[in-house]
């Protein structure tokens, strides 16, 4: 009768066997191409002879824009991205908006914050209803209506916690006379909102056409707590346009080989054989 070879292979379970974490590299290189393709994006738009929000701006407001998108949140349609850079005087244009499609600045504007966040800045920031503070974060665009300020445009906050109640706030984009630069002659300041992101009466119409049916809005300002807790923000990318994947193409740089260490094959050669009976 045969006996049955085995080698004892428990302490498999105690050796660390080295290993290539394609997963872990994967994500690398896709942070790797994401940061890559956002400074690209960045240094592509055209401005028509005006400023760009600050890179550490922009490059916040298309992470989220690519998050959003990636969810399957944004309009396939339109590639429009709406920033609000609200650390900046509420008397400087502040409101970009820009076609990620062409790669221009459409629009560049003035744009109200809330009369509960502050004065000419704002640094007060609520998600509350009656606080008549601009709500931080990334919104989704609705459907006009009507209303007391004329044509205006719902949003949608997607940023729970600090503007998922806009909806109910009646957080708008809107019209007002006091959105403009002769309010501010007069008052040595711009005007403020009930919370709404307000916009020159005058341009109202082009703003809320440009950026209608589910485009993304970001409210941004540097409150820690915010940028360390947005989902939008701080979600790894794993997708950008199909159009600019390939330009970032990384070939794989090295074979992934698996195979037992030294180390574990001159163990396995001190193993002793154990011979069994066959059953």
């Amino acid at each position: 009768m045969k006996g049955l070879t085995l080698r004892i292979l428990v302490l498999l379970l105690a050796i660390n066997l080295p290993y290539i974490s394609l997963a872990t590299e994967g994500a690398n290189n896709i942070n790797s191409i994401a940061d890559r393709h956002i400074e690209e994006v960045y240094h592509t738009i055209c401005a028509n002879g005006q400023s760009l929000p600050a890179f550490c701006v922009f490059e916040k407001a298309y992470r989220g824009y690519l998050n959003l998108q990636s969810a399957g949140k944004l309009n396939a349609e339109k590639n429009i991205l709406t920033i609000c850079d609200l650390s900046l005087s509420a008397n400087e244009n502040r409101m970009w908006i820009i076609d990620l499609a062409q790669k221009k600045v459409l629009l560049h504007t003035l744009v109200a914050h809330g009369q509960g966040s502050g004065e000419e800045y704002a640094v007060k920031f609520s998600n509350k209803m009656n606080s008549h503070q601009t709500s931080l974060g990334f919104y989704v665009t609705g459907n006009t209506y009507t209303g007391d300020h004329g044509r205006s445009l719902y949003l949608h906050g997607v940023d729970k916690g600090y503007n998922h109640m806009a909806y109910e706030r009646a957080i708008v984009v809107h019209g007002a006379e006091y959105v403009s630069k002769d309010f501010i002659c007069d008052n040595e300041r711009l005007g403020r909102s009930w919370g709404c992101p307000a916009v020159p009466k005058h341009l109202s119409d082009v703003v809320i056409n440009h950026i209608k049916d589910s485009t993304c809005l970001f409210i941004y300002y540097p409150q820690q707590r915010y940028l360390k807790s947005s989902v939008w923000l701080n979600k790894r990318i794993n997708h950008i346009p199909t159009d600019m994947a390939k330009q970032f193409e990384i070939k794989p740089q090295r074979k992934v080989v698996y195979e037992f260490s030294p180390k574990l094959q001159a163990m396995l050669k001190q193993v002793p054989v154990l011979k069994l009976p066959l059953l």
